[in-house]
This record gives structure tokens, C-alpha cells and sequence, in this order.
């Protein structure tokens, strides 16, 4: 009777093995599963990972943009290859034919790697889950609204990032510092005025005891001029950006007679960024700490290069 009770167990273990595990069906039918879909048909794109996290692209006039940005501009040259990987995936390596499979392959619709929302322009919307990686080269994936799940290797999860500087030009101001003539800092310190002696900034009042810290003050035009950002908060400025009563202003005055002003403003206390906007851009952005930290906190005594105080000798205990 027990050998009668382990042979229908082991019966039940070799029809759920058969059942459920993912293998390669050979009936695949190769067809593409968006055909006669273009690259310029798609007009938006949304990526969201397994974390929750999103980004979303959408094309305006001709140009992908990021509308949660104010329509910052984004890369074509990094979203066309994977529109162009997207509308090429085909049904050529049929993987699993049952909705049993789709959380252990991570492409059901509450369980995947990447879930890609995207959009033509006769306003028809799709979905692709992609999931597993079984291999390097090769990652499970299944277009909402079908049961199949195939492989491809077209697209992979680790290609599509979330973050928004990954579809993004990070440059933010950028001026050849060999045509500066000036600059003019304004912290809650005072206000600071470099001039160029040589290859270094100074401060114009520079008194004649006092020698200059070169390494605290060129990074200050250096970053003003050449500045990356973190993330863009769009064209539409925001009390808490803190810009009614900034952190510091620079102004960088070029030999052509331009002025640009940098204005640095609140500190957002979830991600230590600055809040920041250039008169040469209509768009705020989110700048890393490290790069104008310096620009709110400075002192005057921090640009000059102060005698170190000798540390007095202890006193021998009686």
C-alpha cells in the first residue's frame, strides 16, 4: 500500500515538472509580433522595472522628450535602437505556452523584470513583459494580452535603465573657461570677486599678507561653467526650489560680453541635491552636492591658504 502511495507521488512530481518547467517548444511560428509596425509609427515610450520605478519618453514635433520634465530633451540616438529591437521581436523561440509559467519566467503582469508601455500614432497602445535571463544573450519576454512566452535576444532587462540620466544629455552649462574674463559669488558670506592671475583665480581684494587657496577657488568657475545635472525638474518654478532667496548666485562674465548667472538654490533633504537654474537654460534642474557645495557654504577665509596654528605642547603633569 505505501509502495502504491509513493509511486502516485512520484507520478504527481514528473507531471508538474512537465507541466510547469519552461523548455524550448519547436513550434514556434517566427511571424513578427508587430507587423508592419515602424519606428516612427511609436510615439511614446514607457519603461518600469521590477523596484516600481519609471521613466516615460514621448516624442513631440519629430523629437523624444521626457513630458514629466517640461519636455526635456532626451536622446533619439539611445531610444531608437530600442524602439527599433522592440517592434522586431517575433515569435520564433516559443519558451512556455501556459500563464502557469509566467511568474517563474518574471513576465506576468505583476512579476517581470521590465514592463515596456509604448504607443503608435494611431493611438494604439501595447505592452511587452520582459523577464528572465536564461542565458547572457537571450531574455524571456511576452506581449500583454497573450498567454505565449518567448525568447529573444533583441532586448534585456539590464539595458533598460530607469534613470532618467540614462536617456538624457547630462550637460547642463557648459562655457570654455579660457573665455571668462570674471566671476562674482553672492553666498549668505558675502560676496566674493575672482579675477585670473595666470593660470589660477584670485580674489580682487586680495590683501598683501594674504596668499590665495587656488584649489578652493578655480573649482568655483570651473563648476559654474562645466556643470552636470542630477535630474531636470521641468520649466516651471516651484516655491521649493528655494529661488526667491537662493543659496548663491554666480555670475560669469565672457570676453564676448555675455553674462551667465547660476543660481543655486534649495537643498532637497531626501537626496542632499541643489535645487539650480541658468540664465542660458528655461529649464530648473536638481545638481549633486559635491559640485556647489562649495558656492553656498565658502567663507572668504576658505579661498585663502591660512598658516596652520602650531598645536600647543601639553603640559607635563607634576
Amino acid at each position: 500500500h505505501q509502495q502504491i502511495l509513493l509511486g502516485v507521488l512520484v507520478l504527481q512530481v514528473i507531471l508538474s515538472v512537465i507541466t510547469f518547467w519552461p523548455r524550448q517548444v519547436s513550434s514556434g511560428t517566427g511571424e513578427p509580433l508587430f507587423p508592419n509596425m515602424t519606428v516612427d509609427d511609436v510615439v511614446s515610450l514607457k519603461i518600469t522595472d521590477n523596484l516600481g520605478e519609471a521613466i516615460a519618453l514621448r516624442k513631440v514635433e519629430g523629437a523624444w522628450v521626457l513630458p514629466e520634465a517640461g519636455n526635456f530633451p532626451a536622446k533619439t540616438m539611445v531610444i531608437t535602437p530600442v524602439i527599433e529591437s522592440l517592434i522586431a521581436l517575433d515569435a520564433t523561440t516559443l519558451v512556455a505556452r501556459t500563464e502557469a509559467n509566467h511568474k517563474q519566467l518574471e513576465v506576468a503582469a505583476d512579476a517581470f523584470q521590465r514592463r515596456l508601455d509604448f504607443e503608435t500614432a494611431d493611438g494604439k497602445a501595447h505592452t511587452v513583459f520582459l523577464g528572465s535571463a536564461p542565458r547572457y544573450t537571450a531574455t524571456h519576454f511576452r506581449v500583454d494580452g497573450q498567454v505565449e512566452t518567448y525568447l529573444t535576444t533583441e532586448l534585456s532587462s539590464w539595458e533598460l535603465y530607469t534613470r532618467v540620466t540614462s536617456w538624457i544629455d547630462t550637460s547642463y552649462i557648459s562655457i570654455d573657461q579660457a573665455t571668462i574674463t570674471g566671476a562674482v559669488l553672492e553666498n549668505a558670506h558675502g560676496t566674493f570677486v575672482f579675477v585670473k592671475d595666470g593660470e589660477n583665480w584670485t580674489l580682487a581684494d586680495l590683501a598683501e599678507d594674504e596668499t590665495i587657496a587656488p584649489g578652493k577657488t578655480n573649482p568655483i568657475v570651473r563648476n559654474a561653467s562645466s556643470l552636470t545635472l542630477a535630474e531636470p525638474l521641468g520649466t516651471t518654478e516651484d516655491p521649493a526650489y528655494g529661488m526667491d532667496a537662493p543659496g548663491a548666485v554666480v555670475t560669469l562674465e565672457t570676453e564676448d560680453g555675455e553674462t551667465h548667472v547660476l543660481t543655486i538654490g534649495a537643498q532637497n533633504t531626501e537626496d542632499t541635491t541643489y535645487a539650480a537654474k541658468s540664465s542660458d537654460s528655461p529649464y530648473y534642474v536638481s545638481i549633486a552636492e559635491y559640485l556647489v557645495k562649495a558656492m553656498v557654504e565658502n567663507k572668504r577665509e576658505d579661498f585663502l591658504d591660512l598658516p596652520v596654528t602650531p598645536t600647543p605642547e601639553a603640559t607635563p603633569a607634576p
